[in-house]
This record gives C-alpha cells, structure tokens and sequence, in this order.
C-alpha cells in the first residue's frame, strides 16, 4: 500500500470534492442580535435552524472563526448515531429512567437528522445501515456482550449480537470473533451535511459571519477582532475549539483524532469484503477505531493518533504525523487484507471536545443568558442535534414562549464538571492514558483471557470514564 501520494491535512478528505468554501464575509462592526452563536459547526448551526424555524423573526447571528465546518464538523468518520457520552454516569447521577429518556432521545435523534436532511433537501450521501461494533479477542468479546446486554437494558431492544461467521457475513473484518448492530445509525458525508444547513440557515434569514473568531464571551457580549455583537442570548457552540476562548483553556480537553481515506476500491475487493450494507464499523478495543464504505466505495478509517497537543492546542489544516498515518494503514490492512495494494489518498486529524467526566451537557444559565452545548467524545454528529433542539426549548422557556419541555428534563441538562488539570499534569495524563489502552490492546491480541486488561481498568478510572 502507498501512502506516497497521500494528501495529508487540507482540512480534511471531505473537502477534497467539493474543495475548500470561499469565506462568507466577517463581521462589519458592533452590533446586535437577538441571539449570537459562536461556533459555525454542527451545534451552531443547527441551534440556528431550530430556533429560527420556532420564531421565524428572531434576529439571529452566527460567528465563525474560519468558515463553518472548519472544525470537527467537517473532519468527523460520517457516524449519525445513537451514542451519547456519559449515559451510564447519568444513569448513577438521576436513576436508570433518567438515562433510559435521554437514549430513547438519541435514538429519535437519528431519526429526526434523516428527516430535516430530506425536507431541506440536503444531499450528504445519507445511509441507514445502521451500526456494527465488532470483538477480535476473547477480551473484546466479553465486553462486546456486555456492552451489548447494557444497551438492551436501556431499551435497545432491536439491537443484534451476532457471532462469527454471522459477522463476517455482513462485514468479512478478518479476525471477528463476534458483532453486535444496532439499526440507530447512518453513515453520511460530514461536511455535504454541513454545508447544506449553513446554506439552509441563511435562506431561513440568520446572519452568518466567517472569519471572525470570537475572543471572549461575556453576558450579552461576544467580543471579536472587528466588533462586539451584543444579545440577551450568546450561545458557545465551539466543541473542540472551546480552549481557543478567554478563561476556557481547562474547560473541555480537545482530543486530538485522525483518519485516512482510501482510493476507491475495485468490485473486487468489495467481492472479499462484503459491507454491502455500508453499515457504520467500530471495535471493542480501548484505543478504538471507526470507519465507513463511502458513498463512491472508499473506506474512510480513524483512530488516536497524538491524542492530545501540549497546552490544549489544535491544529489549523489538519495535517498528520506520517507514524499515525501508517498506523491506521496498518490497521486498515488487519481488518480488510485484500485492500493491502490499495492507495491511502487522504489523512486529516481534528479535535473533539472531552469533558473531565467524559459527559456531553447542554446548558442555558438563565442570569446571564449563557449558554453553551458540546463534550460529545466524538459522538457529535447525531448529539448536537439533540442537544440544538434542547437549547431552543431552554431559551423558549427562559424567554416565557414555552414551558418546560421533555428535552429540557433530559438529565444531562445543567450538569456540572470539574475543570481540567494545569499543565504538565494534563498532557502526561491524557498521554499516559492512551499509552495504556494502546499496551492493553497488545497485549489482549495474545491473550486467550475473557476478561479485560487490568491496565485498561486502572486508566479508565483515572481517567473518569468510569
């Protein structure tokens, strides 16, 4: 396989088609709105979509510091899925009922992505085939059942567990020992969808300012380089991103996470490899991996690279250690030998955001008119949605339009974390950390045990996973 002619950063392979947007013009100078997004992504925009659709004549602004999808929203695997971060904690916080609301919410959410994407008319090569999580060790798949027996007990009662040759005749990932699907899932093409809601917004009437990044946020203010946009509501939306704001440095961890996207592949390999059902493909192990068949039958494949940068840094065009990149073509290879000879045409690497307790929250402080969205994990693509239509509730709410709603009762509404630790203590946990699940991997790929690495345990509770 080469990897010599591989593009490596350009943002991310998702642009490669449609290249890179010509910035919308950036903010004038001082002004006001009835409500200031900070944050062109996902969560902005579609925070945007569902308030504008509520109240058609709020005055909406939407602030971006390069252009929207710049971030996680244009660089992400393409999973619309029913995962949420933190559910399980929710569950310990608020009772099993609590969190069996918020994943029957999730699961809806699906749903209701499918839905707009359709009644809007945005194209982003969306395919429900649902989601398969595969188990390649007797340790894998031990966490695969009990994984799999979890998400029943959260109402997941149309999820599948299947065994080997089951797996492999759905998807032949050499090496699966087991699988469990889940039908709350999609695979789509993450920057058509959007480019498609940012186009969706504006014909709605919002504002959108790119190249305008916001340097501070105060209540009723959102401060930048050209001008102030004062509004009773200014809402951060800004994910990965969050560290880049005045006092948010240890709010969320951006983790570091990178991909590769093959040539397209001839009928031939897809003759070996099946995935006719393009289904979205994860694994059990800790440093885990995710992938889809593209709609032009590529395989788009990501996992931790560097997972963290020094002081919260991230990155500007998305370029990748040549290390990661043959890491992941490693991988590709041990999943999928007969793509051996094919050519890596991509790699990118983006930033998520990651809360101290692994918790996605949605928040509205209703003195100040704050609020904010994000910490997904990684599962942003269906979750921002969710978590858009909850602040629209919350401000309807807080404004006197409504009352309180079924989303804003969800109990990751309002919750709570601790910061981050100062540096050094937060790189060389963060990389500890990974260097762990990394060893605990190895050595489960040897080991005939069912249970898992005691490594692994000892970093998923440092880490406040568990």
């Amino acid at each position: 396989m080469s990897t010599v002619s591989t593009v490596n950063g350009g943002i991310s392979f998702w642009y490669a088609d449609r290249g890179t947007p010509l910035a919308r013009e950036p903010l004038p100078g001082d002004t006001t709105a009835d409500i200031c997004i900070v944050g062109g992504g996902y969560t902005g925009l579609w925070t945007a979509y569902y308030l504008k659709k509520a109240v058609p004549f709020l005055n909406i602004t939407v602030l971006e510091a390069k252009f929207c999808g710049y971030g996680a929203s244009g660089r992400n695997g393409g999973w619309l899925y029913n995962g949420i971060a933190g559910r399980d904690r929710y569950a310990k916080l608020h009772g099993h009922e609590a969190a069996v609301r918020l994943q029957q919410a999730m699961n809806e959410t699906v749903d209701e992505v499918v839905r707009v994407a359709a009644e809007e008319n945005i194209d982003a090569d969306i395919h429900r085939g649902g989601v398969l999580e595969v188990a390649h060790t007797p340790a894998q798949l031990a966490r695969l059942k009990d994984f799999h027996s979890v998400e029943i007990a959260f109402g997941e009662t149309d999820r599948v567990l299947r065994g080997a040759r089951e797996t492999c005749e759905r998807v032949n990932v050499t090496g699966a020992v087991g699988s469990t699907w889940t039908p709350h899932g999609a695979r789509l093409h993450p920057v058509k969808l959007v480019q498609g809601l940012a186009a969706t917004v504006e014909a709605l009437g919002v504002t959108i300012h790119e190249s305008t990044p916001v340097t501070e946020i105060k209540p009723k203010h959102a401060h930048t380089p050209y001008g102030t946009v004062r509004a009773p509501y200014v809402l951060r939306c800004t994910e990965g991103f969050t560290a880049n704001l005045k006092g948010q440095r240890r709010t969320w961890l951006p983790m570091n996470s990178s991909m590769i996207a093959t040539e397209p592949l001839p009928r031939s390999v897809w003759d070996t490899i099946g995935w006719d059902g393009r289904e979205t493909l994860g694994d059990m192990a800790h440093a885990y991996m995710y992938a889809q068949r593209t709609a032009d039958d590529r395989i788009a494949l990501g996992g931790r690279g560097v997972p963290y940068r020094f002081g919260s840094g991230t990155d500007n065009d998305g370029r990748t250690r040549p290390a990661t990149v043959e890491a992941l073509r490693d991988l590709l290879v041990r999943f999928f030998p007969a793509t051996a000879g094919a050519r890596i045409d991509h790699a990118w690497s983006g930033v998520l955001g990651v809360p101290r307790d692994w918790c996605a929250t949605v928040t509205l402080d209703r003195s100040t008119g704050l609020g904010w969205a994000g910490g997904y994990v990684g599962s942003g693509v269906a979750t921002t949605n969710l978590a858009a239509r909850t602040l629209r509730d919350l401000i309807q709410q807080d404004s006197g339009q409504s009352g309180p709603t079924e989303l804003t009762a969800l109990p990751w509404v309002g919750h709570k974390v601790r910061r981050w630790e100062p540096e050094p203590f937060r790189w060389l946990g963060v990389h500890g950390m990974y260097a762990a699940y990394r060893a605990a991997d190895r050595r489960e790929l040897t080991s005939p045990r069912a249970g898992t690495d005691p490594v692994a345990k000892v970093a998923d509770r440092l880490a406040g996973r568990h």
